[in-house]
């Protein structure tokens, strides 16, 4: 996984977009915060992997429909699981399709959001992505959740972590129980009265034990076993 920007660099921004105004506009939004900067624009597929793999941003946001080669697709060749140093992608799009959901986060991508969630939120998904998190725009979240939990009849689920051969721990499944709520890690914290690198421990361990490539995998699990719920 690309390495994040040193502590008090701001972070790095690719934006990929067929519409210009769409790129202005994000690019106006992040450019005014204090810890973003763009530092690359494409308006297609194969032009964002090429700049992507050359820049090396901190954070990939990514539209699905484009020419050339569709963000999907460059999403897999980014941060998909055969990539050996796989980048942060967010999908951020008009569509809110659930093979798109599910295609974007199967292929590596550890955010997805609509682009009428905001610019608060857009900021919100970089910022998760640089430090290690996911953000998927909340219209969408309980529909996934409840597909993820549901019979799966589509090959474009994402996959369901296998059970764990050896039971994770009590304090891993309180930290399994806020990921399944969408806390990011700074707020596992909080909530659990621990250090962020504790947090970051205690999900590299339960990712290594669900074999999970991502955090919405382990949400899923969760959801899958009971513990989706406040209290689960």
């Amino acid at each position: 996984m690309t390495t994040p920007s040193p502590s008090g660099a701001p972070i790095r921004v690719l934006i990929a977009d067929d519409q210009e105004m769409v790129r202005t506009g994000f690019r106006f939004f992040l450019d005014a915060q204090p810890d973003i900067t763009v530092v690359a624009e494409a308006a297609d597929g194969e032009a964002a992997v090429a700049l992507a793999r050359r820049e090396r941003p901190d954070v990939c946001l990514l539209d699905i429909r484009m020419p050339k080669l569709d963000g999907l697709a460059a999403t897999r060749l980014l941060a998909g699981p055969d990539v050996a140093d796989p980048m942060r992608v967010v999908v951020v799009t008009t569509f809110d399709l659930d093979e798109y959901v599910y295609g974007a986060l199967r292929d590596g991508a550890c955010g997805f959001l609509l682009k009428d969630s905001g610019p608060t939120l857009l900021a919100e998904a970089v910022r998760a992505a640089a430090a290690g998190d996911s953000l998927v725009s909340p219209s969408v979240t309980v529909r996934l959740l409840k597909h993820l939990t549901a019979p799966q009849t589509s090959a474009a689920a994402p996959a369901r972590p296998a059970a764990p051969a050896e039971p994770l721990t009590d304090r891993e499944l309180d930290v399994v129980r806020l990921v399944a709520l969408g806390r990011t890690n700074a707020e596992i914290a909080a909530k659990l009265y621990v250090s962020l690198s504790t947090v970051k421990t205690h999900l590299s361990s339960v990712q290594l034990r669900l074999s999970a490539r991502n955090r919405v995998e382990i949400a899923a699990w969760a959801w899958q076993h009971g513990y989706g719920q406040p209290g689960g």
